[in-house]
């Protein structure tokens, strides 16, 4: 789950993180009202989306007048914002944050990340600050700083040392460094992230390690353990799809393809999805509806998948130990009587209960591909979606 940069900042300096002071608006109005509650000359207007390369995309403003801030932030409400990261969809934009300037010496990259090669935290931090990490790796390798967290003993003062000695960061400032460094690990280990970055940190012409960005991603699984982080959830910034699967308990992302997937288990999902990429397909989505594949939670899985208007045909792909087949026979049966299917839909059902479960599909009468092995599954879907696909063409030729 990821929050936005103004919920980053509050949370990291709960653990001690120095941030700008900063408010929240939700209108021209209010944003011009937040500056003069702060005072100053100058202020950054930041539109808050779940993506990077805000400021390449026309998100974020710098402004020296409250007419500015009301001007600027008028223009962000409402409209899409298209970054390298949201796609050409864009991500919507209904809450800015306004944040006083400060006056900056030096920028420096600071990342904590899970590095499941070596099962640790690891810290990546560079001195070429305000780039994104892939650009700083493509042009400046050498100036990345490492250094792996010890679970045993957790971040200890001497490697936040280090670290800044790496980055050249005067004397006088390690110890600022330090609390900030400490206070990011204890964020991401205390509340179960998977990532914490601040891009820029900044080193101000007064003296302070400033945290002037920040963005936080958390493990989902985790998140019952963490209710105060879980409110902080914005779906307006989610695929609509992947909201719709979580309140539902589906394991769901969506991809670019045709062919949708009904699957249980992530591990048969994932070969799922390259059976089909080999059978010259493209997965539509990755749908894990897991150990309790009810007709219920079958029917749902079935709505959720074909609210994807690219899909052109379905794979239900179910290997049953705790689940059963004649169950997920059931559940194809009921989806298929209570939602419009228009298109193919190809069942491979293997394990527990199989035979119960193919002959309840044939005596159903209901339009469905059946197959016995996940290969021939695969196959069928392409070949589906494909006669599917010169179907439509041919009729809207005639058309």
């Amino acid at each position: 789950m990821d929050i936005h940069e103004y919920q980053a900042k509050e949370v990291l300096s709960n653990f001690g993180v120095t941030v700008p002071d900063g408010a929240l608006a939700y209108s021209p109005e209010q944003a011009a009202y937040r500056a003069r509650e702060m005072g100053g000359n100058r202020w950054v207007v930041k539109a808050q989306v779940h993506a990077g390369g805000r400021g390449k995309a026309g998100g974020v403003k710098v402004c020296d007048s409250d007419q500015e801030i009301h001007d600027a932030t008028e223009n962000m409400f409402g409209r899409k914002l298209i970054t390298h990261q949201t796609g050409p969809e864009g991500k919507g934009i209904y809450r800015v944050y306004v944040e006083a300037a400060v006056s900056i010496d030096r920028e420096i990259y600071l990342g904590f990340v899970l590095d499941r090669s070596t099962q640790r935290v690891m810290i990546v931090a560079s001195a070429e600050g305000g780039m994104e990490i892939e650009d700083i790796s493509a042009s400046k390798p050498e100036s990345i700083v490492r250094a792996t967290v010890e679970p045993a003993v957790g971040l200890r003062d001497f490697q936040c040392r280090q670290i800044a000695f790496k980055l050249g960061i005067e004397p006088k400032l390690v110890q600022q460094t330090v609390r900030t460094l400490q206070g990011c690990y204890r964020a991401f280990i205390e509340l179960d992230a998977t990532m914490v970055e601040v891009n820029p940190l900044v080193i101000t012409t007064d003296s302070r390690v400033i945290a002037l960005d920040a963005k936080m991603t958390f493990d989902d699984n985790a998140l019952f353990r963490h209710p105060q982080i879980s409110e902080l959830r914005d779906k307006s910034q989610e695929d609509p799809r992947e909201s719709r699967a979580a309140d539902r308990g589906l394991s769901y992302v969506g991809l670019e393809g045709n062919i949708g997937c009904i699957v249980n288990g992530a591990g048969l999902a994932m070969a799922t999805m390259d059976t089909i990429k080999l059978a010259g397909g493209e997965p539509a989505n990755f749908l894990d509806i897991g150990g309790g594949a009810t007709p219920e939670r079958v029917a749902k899985a079935f709505r959720l998948v074909l609210s994807d208007k690219n899909v052109q045909a379905v794979l239900v792909n179910i290997f049953a130990g705790i689940n059963r087949c004649d169950w997920v026979a059931e559940g194809v049966i009921q989806a298929l009587k209570e939602v419009q299917v228009n298109v193919p839909v190809i069942v491979r059902l293997a394990g527990n209960n199989v035979e119960a479960g193919q002959k309840i599909l044939a005596k159903s009468g209901l339009p469905v591909i059946r197959a016995t092995t996940l290969k021939e599954a695969a196959e069928r879907s392409v070949a589906a979606w494909q006669s599917d696909t010169i179907k439509s063409s041919t009729l809207k030729a005639v058309s």
